[in-house]
């Protein structure tokens, strides 16, 4: 754990950058996407459209709430704030998901049922199927953005894009991400819901469309607000990234053992570590004291490190063995 404070500064600025356009740019697509799914879905009658309409105005409004995440969650720490402002971000991502579970979902499946079973005036579907395959290319732009980032993050850490989503300290990137990839398989659903309505003249098959589309988006709403609750109540970091830290203060030329570690994530790419060590030599206390804050300090220039806090082991602590 050896980065400097201008690294770390710069990869923090990095990230966060990365992140804000990748939540703009999803913003931007479902802002035009809502837009045109509401005229065609005022046009044509469509459950399936309605129900599409209310997914991209929930996905609009949920890319405020990740904004603000991203903004308060930069917030450097201060007195009233040791930890920082990290768990800001996922605050704000767990209003979005909210978002996402009542005005999609619970919207699109309501809707659905109240149609199921009611006859839908014959139109046009020229431009239902228009604005779907303009809104299958707009998502294509903002999920291939997400994917971009979570490709790039999860190649650092040496794991699958999918594991990586699943696992990732960033609620906004696996918030697009998830958002994104739900949009582009309900467009299809949609799609599907509408053809099948329009060549065998039942609309039952719109009205099933809406509610599925209503489902996959509660589904992907209860993924999200259940990981934005596991790094609220404090979630712990994966056993290969305890183990490196581990290693890296065994290892240091300043510590004799360890006794106890724990690192706990506070914020979006940020964790907590305690440590309970035997320093080498035999110092005085006064001594003892400036060295443990030392290697504190150290540890904190690390990209992934908010908050250091080293204490001297108990003389009948065991070793720590991984």
């Amino acid at each position: 754990m050896a980065d400097t404070a201008e690294q770390k500064q710069d990869h923090e600025q990095g990230q966060q950058s990365e992140s804000v356009l990748t939540v703009i740019i999803a913003l931007a697509a479902n802002t035009l996407i809502a837009i045109a799914k509401s005229i065609v879905a005022l046009i044509t009658g469509s459950a399936s459209m309605v129900a599409e309409a209310a997914h991209s105005w929930a996905d609009a409004g949920n890319e405020i709430f990740l904004l603000i995440a991203e903004r308060r969650a930069a917030q450097p720490r201060d007195g009233t704030h040791p930890f920082g402002y990290g768990r800001e971000a996922y605050v704000w991502s767990m209003f979005a998901a909210f978002g996402l579970f009542g005005a999609g979902a619970v919207v699109s499946v309501w809707h659905g049922i109240s149609v199921l079973g009611h006859e839908e005036p014959e139109t046009s579907y020229f431009w239902a199927y228009a604005v779907l395959a303009i809104a299958f290319v707009l998502e294509s732009v903002s999920f291939f953005q997400a994917s971009k980032q979570t490709r790039a993050e999860a190649r650092t850490r040496g794991l699958r894009p999918l594991k990586f989503i699943a696992n990732t300290s960033n609620p906004t990137l696996r918030a697009v991400f998830a958002e994104d990839a739900a949009a582009l398989v309900g467009l299809v659903i949609a799609g599907l819901g509408i053809f099948l309505h329009q060549v065998t003249g039942n609309a039952v098959w719109d009205a099933i469309g809406s509610i599925l589309v209503g489902l996959l988006l509660g589904v992907v709403a209860i993924f999200l607000i259940g990981r934005n609750r596991d790094f609220l109540v404090g979630q712990a970091v994966r056993p290969e990234l305890w183990r490196q830290a581990f290693d890296d203060l065994s290892g240091s030329d300043e510590v004799e053992r360890v006794t106890f570690l724990h690192l706990e994530f506070v914020g979006p790419g940020k964790v907590f570590l305690v440590a309970a060590v035997d320093l080498t030599g035999d110092d005085t206390e006064a001594k003892v004291a400036a060295r443990l804050a030392e290697l504190g300090h150290r540890i904190e220039e690390h990209e992934l490190v908010e908050l250091a806090m080293i204490t001297l082991s108990r003389t009948d602590a065991p070793t720590l063995v991984p």
